[in-house]
């Protein structure tokens, strides 16, 4: 009898096979979710079991549809993992357009690799990779992905719509918690819930995202997760290798850091010896925070240091003076250490770094820093320092911490605070061209710039991080000309308060000028001109936020061949808008061109519904930028 079923039960075992896989369709897609997606989510489960305050396990699966090559970045699985996070049960399916399942993951497909840079000695953190490296469109990739964690300082976030071309068919968050326990979280463009449901000895939260059409991102946009649907979790109370912390309030989150590092800056009676040779007859705490940076910086250096809890635990300051490295939390407790030693209070700082990244939660206490500055209290205003740079001046952080929330620590906790905030008018370029152009368009012209604060960052780690070859290959690509080579340069630095590089080039650039016949068009403007357009005012959706404030000036001189005269000049003009202005003007004087630019940022956020205002300034500085001096040979007709 068993015989005569089977040839009647294969064909059913394949329908039902077919039916499941079928599942994942392109075809069965809401045609909705494909315009402007470059990824459908078909589903993404996320399940985070907390056991107690020490641990949780996380459970996910997601499947992505990839509908062309702008989507193939998101189609493979990465997961990191280190001594407090575990990953196993990995699985994964690649189907076709069809919903049938390609291949299925083996585990000896998974790459392990170290997740460690280049300016790590030694750290614990790994990666897990797999791709199927699938490239026939559209296509989909299916992940399942098992986690446990060992402590709750860090919970992860959901944010569903994670790029822009993502459209999300199905996205789900359930949280598991001990009946007792505080689940903390903070949403984002979610009107709804979360659900609670009450089970045995424990309580679920679940927020779910369904037919959510994928977005195009725009320029100036505030924070992603405020224009995007997100939640955000942290514990209350937790435990981290046998640590026991809390985290309701800053004050408390702040107490943890400080019973963590604890005791760790104790320094060798040498290192203490040399700190009183160096500051004991210095009159004032600056002259002593000054020397004793100095100190600091010619004799330690960067490098990462991480394992399990050393994630955030410092090394002390002995293995500092011990060895001459460190990380940013033990360099920072180096140099607190000096400091102390010299009878001068400081505050082991936590702060969320990142050139133009400020946005930050304040109003909900979390694990959102990725690094450690030192703050100097004086009686009229603070002392930053940035315990990983060699070359910064004392009291200037760049605008990789600058502007933003901190978390400064004590004996009695964390108190939020504010790095400070660089002006526009501390971010100033200015340029100084001396130019001429011969009959045939060839330009030549010396070029002197002032680059002050925020302004001179990325050329001041192009200075002190490349070798003399690398610095002569980004200055010969740096400037916006079609062709132009460069006959010298130079580069002086000034380490003030507000550090200022001045630089010096002299270049070339073949066709600068373009000669028709006649005439000779020459674009006053060599160096700045913009190419920034709003190009969706009339549909755009989100605020326009600027970050950075700065201010560039230019003052240019072309010199004319003799024989010319000026036909046409561009007219003097002046735009203004809330958060920035432009002006230029242009003059002809005794054969040479004469021309002023003066561009001004600030920070500040203006609503969509003030696009065409935005984009008509933007246009208008594109025009004047673009407008070219006419000039004819005299004598001619």
């Amino acid at each position: 009898m068993r015989k005569k079923l089977l040839p009647i039960l294969l064909p059913l075992v394949f329908i039902l096979t077919n039916v499941a896989q079928s599942q994942y369709s392109v075809s069965l897609i809401p045609p909705s979710l494909l315009q402007n997606a470059n990824v459908v989510v078909r589903l993404e489960e996320k399940n985070i079991i907390i056991r107690n305050e020490g641990s949780a396990v996380i459970k996910q699966k997601y499947v992505y549809t990839v509908l062309n090559a702008g989507g193939d970045n998101h189609a493979s699985f990465a997961k990191g993992y280190d001594k407090l996070i575990k990953v196993k049960d990995i699985s994964g399916e690649l189907y076709d357009e069809n919903g049938t399942i390609i291949k299925s993951l083996k585990k000896n497909e998974i790459k392990d690799y170290s997740n460690t840079s280049e300016s790590s000695l030694a750290d614990d953190d790994r990666v897990k990779v797999h791709n199927f490296n699938h490239r026939i469109y559209p296509y989909t990739v299916s992940y399942e992905c098992e986690t446990e964690l060992n402590g709750l300082f860090f919970l992860p976030a959901w944010v569903p719509v994670f790029d822009e071309k993502v459209a999300i068919e199905k996205s789900i968050l359930r949280v598991e918690t001990p009946a007792d326990y505080n689940l903390r979280f903070r949403k984002f463009n979610y009107s709804n819930g979360p659900v609670i449901s009450k089970l045995k000895n424990s309580q679920e939260y679940k927020w779910e995202l369904g037919n959510f059409n994928a977005i195009t991102e725009e320029s100036y946009t505030p924070s992603w997760y405020e224009i995007t649907p997100a939640v955000f979790l942290a514990p209350s109370s937790f435990e981290m290798q046998k640590y026991n912390g809390n985290m309701n309030n800053w004050e408390e989150f702040g107490l943890f850091f400080y019973k963590l590092n604890y005791n760790r800056d104790q320094l060798p009676d040498r290192i203490k010896k040399s700190v009183h040779e160096l500051t004991d007859n210095l009159s004032t705490p600056l002259e002593k925070i000054n020397k004793l940076y100095k100190y600091f910086q010619q004799n330690t250096r960067y490098i990462s240091i991480q394992f399990g809890i050393g994630g955030w635990q410092t090394l002390d300051a002995n293995f500092v003076a011990a060895n001459g490295y460190g990380d940013c939390k033990a360099l920072t407790n180096y140099m607190y250490a000096l400091l102390k030693e010299a009878g001068i209070k400081s505050f082991y700082t936590l702060v969320k770094s990142g050139n133009g990244d400020h946005s930050f939660m304040q109003d909900f206490s979390s694990n959102q820093f990725n690094h450690i500055i030192l703050c100097v209290p004086q009686k009229k205003d603070s002392i930053w320092l940035e315990c990983t740079s060699q070359t910064l001046p004392a009291g200037y952080l760049s605008a990789f911490t600058s502007n933003r929330p901190v978390l400064m620590i004590d004996e009695k906790g964390g108190i939020l605070t504010k790095t400070p905030i660089y002006s526009a008018q501390d971010n100033l370029q200015t340029r100084n061209i001396n130019a001429s152009v011969d009959a045939q368009g060839l330009l030549k012209a010396t070029v002197n710039t002032s680059y002050r604060a925020e302004q001179q960052d990325g050329l001041q780690g192009i200075l002190t991080g490349y070798s003399k070859e690398k610095i002569a290959e980004y200055v010969k690509t740096k400037f916006d000309l079609s062709t132009y080579e460069i006959e010298k340069f130079s580069h002086q630095e000034s380490l003030d308060p507000l550090p200022v590089i001045k630089e010096q080039v002299s270049l070339s650039a073949k066709d600068y000028a373009s000669v028709s016949g006649k005439r000779l068009f020459v674009n006053p403007n060599i160096l700045s001109v913009s190419k920034f357009k709003i190009r969706n005012a009339s549909t755009r959706k989100y605020d326009f936020e600027m970050n950075n404030p700065f201010i560039d000036y230019d003052t240019v001189l072309i010199s004319i061949p003799d024989g010319y005269k000026m036909e046409t000049i561009p007219p003097t003009v002046n735009f203004v808008m809330p958060l920035a202005e432009y002006s230029s003007t242009v003059k002809f004087e005794k054969g040479t061109i004469i021309y002023t630019r003066s561009y001004k940022q600030i920070t500040g956020r203006m609503p969509a519904s003030e696009s065409k205002t935005i984009a008509d300034f933007f246009e208008k500085i594109y025009k004047a930028d673009h407008a070219k001096m006419v000039f004819i040979k005299e004598n001619s007709n």
